[in-house]
């Protein structure tokens, strides 16, 4: 389980560090605006993910789609989630929070920035302030398949299998080839049937 939070953590790590700074001007009359394209090479990736002939390939699409996501929020809040990330990175829970706090004051409608201040707070303790700041990310983006693992993460912790295993099933619907997920979802089945009986 370890190993499934920490690989996302660094799949959100390498997006932004290489972000570009978003165009200043506006697009000329006939091209679509940056985010109206963004949100159409999602849609294009997140059909490629379900159908991703392996994990490698599913991988690929995963960094792109990351990417993507990052490219969405302001050189200010990348920095900030960033800077968050080396804090969390270096068991400095409450520091990251404060750069998360502060990259969701200027963008609060990054997914990510919620998705990584849920990590913070759950490093903290506070799975209750964890399990709203994943809710705000995945109304924010439904498709955040780190968002649906780590709630899934959350209710594993707090002993809500059945709930874990639903969580789990809906990342895995959007992310078949999600390094572990099968074998995951193998065992969380095996012992929420065991929970049932």
């Amino acid at each position: 389980m370890r190993r499934l939070l920490l690989l996302p953590l660094a799949l959100v790590a390498a997006p932004l560090a290489a972000q570009p700074a978003p165009p200043a001007a506006s697009p000329p009359a006939g091209r679509p605006n940056p985010a109206e394209a963004r949100r159409a090479e999602l849609d294009r990736l997140f059909e490629a993910l379900k159908t991703a002939p392996d994990i490698q390939g599913g991988q690929l699409v995963e960094t792109r789609i990351r990417a993507l996501w990052a490219q969405a929020a302001s050189p200010a809040t990348g920095l900030l989630l960033r800077r968050g990330m080396r804090n969390l990175q270096g068991n400095e829970a409450a520091e990251a929070l404060e750069d998360f706090d502060a990259a969701l004051v200027l963008d609060p409608g990054a997914a990510d920035a919620w998705l990584l201040r849920a990590r913070a707070q759950a490093r903290l303790g506070d799975r209750v302030a964890a399990a709203g700041d994943l809710r705000e990310a995945l109304r924010l983006e439904p498709r955040h398949f780190g968002a649906l693992l780590q709630l899934s993460e959350l209710q594993e912790e707090a002993g809500d299998l059945a709930g874990a295993l639903r969580s789990l099933d809906a990342a895995l619907a959007l992310h078949p080839r999600m390094p572990g997920g099968t074998e995951r979802r193998r065992e969380l089945a095996r012992r929420a049937e065991g929970d049932a009986l």
